[in-house]
């Protein structure tokens, strides 16, 4: 593969479920050009560590480090909620950052604040509302809910979120021409009072349903906010069980001093044998 080792030591971390391969990368191990396929192999479930995603710190310029996300699918994205709080985390534990952070990504500079496992993410680039799309699928009609939280995603409320079909609509709504060329990711809802709500999202990257989704999280916050459903704080309560909570302030149509809030956690770390991945 053109590495400079066949040994990295990594770190498996995860946000509600939604779990990543982390890396120290601030002496470069991997070719840039190899990234997305070494992605690819890592992220495997059967054949890998198994992750959604994975996430190389490295040096920054503008702020105390930037990271290369890549999604489970070897392609590189802009912004990850979930994934930024474990990258925050890592980084102070490591020492290459204090509590109070920041960090270079593709979606600009995030802003975060560690407290031991708690850990409090600032979101920007939430833009491109578009309200009551009518998305035609399947001889039936989705009402959705657009917006970027970094990245695209695309808010649909449901009454019975169990009996959704998750991975079948969402895979449809994900690639539906009305999204491209970028995609969307897709979330599910079902409100629960002024101040909670649950979720379940499809992820654009690992194309399934994930157990949590950071940015889906904060996405179906301000889509359920803007509808007047919601005010701030919103319990999210995710597919993996963990309820992250969504800060903001609505002033208007426009939102201020976004943050996704919860834990993330390490489960273990050890050596990448690069030479037996397949």
């Amino acid at each position: 593969m053109g590495l400079e080792t066949t040994r990295i030591p990594f770190y498996k971390m995860h946000g509600g479920g939604n779990d990543f391969v982390l890396i120290d990368h601030r002496q470069p191990l991997i070719p840039d050009a190899e990234q997305p396929r070494f992605a690819r192999r890592v992220c495997a479930r059967q054949v890998g560590v198994g992750a959604d995603g994975l996430i190389l710190l490295e040096p920054g310029t503008a702020a105390d480090f930037r990271w290369r996300f890549y999604n489970a699918d070897g392609s590189e994205a802009e912004m990850c909620g979930n994934g930024g709080r474990c990258a925050a985390r890592l980084a102070v534990m490591l020492g290459i950052a204090p509590p109070k952070l920041s960090f270079e990504t593709l979606a600009g500079i995030m802003k975060a604040e560690v407290q031991d496992r708690n850990v409090r993410l600032e979101l920007t680039g939430i833009e491109d509302f578009r309200l009551y799309q009518e998305i035609p699928i399947n001889g039936k009609t989705l009402t959705g809910h657009f917006l970027k939280v970094g990245v695209p995603h695309v808010v649909v409320p449901v009454k019975e979120l169990d009996q959704v079909p998750v991975t079948f609509w969402g895979k449809i709504v994900r690639f539906h021409q009305m999204f491209q060329p970028a995609g969307t990711n897709v979330n599910f809802i079902n409100f629960q009072g002024s101040q909670a709500l649950e979720v379940r999202t499809y992820e654009r990257g690992v194309e399934d349903e994930t157990l949590a989704c950071g940015t889906g999280a904060v996405a179906a916050a301000l889509i359920a906010a803007r509808l007047g459903y919601a005010m701030s704080p919103v319990a999210v309560n995710t597919r993996g069980g963990e309820i992250l909570t969504v800060h903001f302030k609505l002033q208007e149509e426009t939102f201020k001093d976004v943050y996704l809030e919860g834990e993330a956690l390490v489960v273990c770390q050890g050596e990448l044998w690069v030479d037996e991945l397949k």
